[in-house]
């Protein structure tokens, strides 16, 4: 898994419009998996953000607030109900995917905020698809 894991955080990098960094995270042991970035992070700014990316998906408040809507919906699933995450920052986008065929996998891209969202969500989506399940 680790060989797909590079080729996918490679991949994103190349292929997603003007992206500065992408990276996979396991949320089941909190793990920064692989990481690309056009700039060198101190070791534990990336170990930040693995966990700031668990708490992003599966804090306390996010997982009772996922659970209000499955449950005012009808919703009788396991499967985490929020897939997609965007965040913007002053300069920069920063968009969380869970991976389809792993639950507990997200990858991370972030790139330029002039980047065109749209494309940036497209190009994320389809590297993932493309690359098959983990």
């Amino acid at each position: 898994m680790s060989g797909r894991v590079v080729n996918i955080v490679k991949t994103l990098r190349t292929e997603v419009p003007e992206c500065v960094a992408a990276g996979i995270i396991d949320m089941s042991t909190g793990m920064l998996l692989s990481v690309e970035t056009s700039d060198s992070h101190p070791p534990e700014v990336l170990d930040m953000l693995a966990a700031a990316t668990l708490e992003l998906f599966q804090g306390r408040n996010v997982v009772m607030i996922e659970n209000i809507f499955k449950e005012r919906r009808g919703v009788v699933s396991d499967r985490h109900y929020f897939q997609e995450i965007l965040v913007n920052s002053d300069n920069l986008a920063h968009l969380f995917l869970r991976v389809d065929s792993a639950d507990e996998v997200v990858a991370v891209v972030v790139c330029r905020k002039s980047a065109n969202v749209g494309m940036l969500f497209a190009q994320a989506r389809r590297v993932l698809k493309d690359n098959g399940p983990l």
